[in-house]
């Protein structure tokens, strides 16, 4: 009788024991599947925020600026696609010209970067399948002013970033003893080959009390200082 139950004590041991490892597993895949489901739920944000990236990207892209009208003096970086023996930097020459192998001379003063591109890619055509062109303003010398009159250094001066009457009167050094300040003017060439006279009262703009005459200058603009 003793070793029928010891028996039966060593069973019920076993069938406890297998119960307690058969709910372990159950409850280990029920947390393996929930961290499968919950990785493979955060994969499609990770796609989903791609293409807002691509988005912005194409926003940032900015077309062909066809405003800007070569001049002489001007540098422009020229590249023909896959072809490194024609792309180079090269100045304007003073009758406005640029000369280029295969191409020859070509017009460029008074054209825009664009239509300088479709010029030179119509020549290369007959050497060069669908040649593919870029021309971009490296340096800008055309557009230039002057001043003259009671300054320091009066000349001819490159306009670069947007300079005002302000700006200009600086480049020149600053007013002599004797400048008439309050007398200023600036010569502006107009479309049919007349000028504009803009008066300029350096004493009244620096006073804050007529900012507006500091106007930005505009290439052929010639500053008088009396």
């Amino acid at each position: 009788m003793t070793r029928t139950a010891g028996t039966k004590t060593a069973g019920s041991f076993w069938r406890t024991g297998l119960v307690a490892a058969s709910t372990w597993l159950l409850i280990s895949s029920g947390l393996w599947a929930q961290a499968g489901s919950g990785g493979a739920a955060t994969a499609p944000s990770t796609n989903a925020a791609q293409p807002s990236q691509n988005g912005d990207a194409s926003a940032a892209a900015k077309p062909h600026d066809d405003n800007f009208v070569i001049g002489n003096d001007d540098v422009l970086a020229i590249n023909v696609w896959k072809e490194p023996d024609i792309s180079r930097s090269i100045p304007v020459r003073s009758d406005g010209k640029i000369s280029l192998p295969l191409v020859g001379e070509v017009q460029a003063a008074g054209q825009t970067p664009l239509k300088l591109e479709v010029e030179i890619a119509s020549r290369l055509k007959n050497y060069i399948s669908e040649p593919e062109v870029t021309v971009i303003v490296q340096q800008i010398n055309s557009q230039k002013f002057n001043i003259l009159g009671q300054v320091n250094h009066p000349g001819t001066f490159v306009i670069a970033n947007s300079p005002t009457v302000l700006d200009a009167i600086a480049l020149a050094g600053g007013f002599r003893d004797f400048a008439k300040q309050k007398s200023i003017y600036i010569l502006r060439q107009n479309a049919d080959s007349t000028q504009t006279r803009i008066p300029f009262n350096y004493k009244e703009v620096v006073k804050g009390q007529n900012p507006a005459q500091n106007i930005k200058i505009q290439p052929r603009d010639t500053i008088v200082v009396p």
